[in-house]
């Protein structure tokens, strides 16, 4: 939140001066709950880990315990305890019948007022009514969006007139490298599919 709109005091052509009171929240040793421990999610607790953060984690297979200690993860088999404990809750999980509406108002108010709730798997993975009342009635301290249901969300739609939330147009993977990469890969299982061979990222049903 005090990216975006420091960046719009930074360029405003009313702006005199900078206060010296306008204060963001440390994530340095700050507690991260990461929904859903897959590749991606175990990527971003490496990352989590370089700030020092105590990093916590749900997911349906607990984490071999050399992969938790490489990283400081601690498992949480019931993700009410994953919510109470986060100063950031961030959800990476796959949409599936069982994740849509993951986040709804019972999980959103087990969350701490000063907690800050991040998306970067799918938008229906939260009831976003719901996060629009959170976030209005301060239940929650912020949000950051960058993937949201519908996408791009109706230009009358509530999320987009909070000052406590950020939302940014399916981003994640946005980079050339990222693209060249999923593009290389694709192009790889392919072969293997046309040649007999194993496939690379052969996805198995559950």
């Amino acid at each position: 939140m005090y990216l975006h709109a420091g960046c719009q005091i930074a360029v405003s052509p009313d702006t005199k001066y900078f206060a010296v009171d306008w204060l963001g929240v440390e994530v340095t040793r700050a507690t991260l709950g990461i929904i859903g421990m897959g590749s991606i999610g175990y990527k971003v607790a490496q990352r989590a880990r370089a700030f020092n953060m105590r990093i916590l984690y749900h997911n349906r297979n607990r984490r071999r315990k050399e992969e938790e200690e490489a990283v400081g993860a601690h498992y949480c088999a019931k993700m009410e305890d994953l919510l109470q404990q986060s100063d950031f809750v961030m959800l990476v999980v796959n949409l599936t019948p069982e994740t849509h509406k993951l986040i709804g108002k019972k999980e959103l108010r087990l969350m701490k007022p000063t907690a800050t709730l991040v998306n970067i798997s799918r938008g229906a993975v939260i009831d976003q009514d719901a996060l629009v009342q959170a976030l209005q009635n301060k239940v929650i301290r912020a949000a950051a969006l960058d993937v949201t249901y519908p996408e791009p969300l109706p230009r009358d739609h509530p999320l987009l007139n909070l000052n406590n939330v950020i939302i940014t147009p399916h981003i994640g993977t946005a980079t050339v490298q990222a693209i060249h990469m999923m593009a290389e890969e694709a192009i790889a299982n392919m072969l293997a599919v046309l040649n007999g061979q194993p496939i690379p990222s052969e996805v198995f049903p559950k």
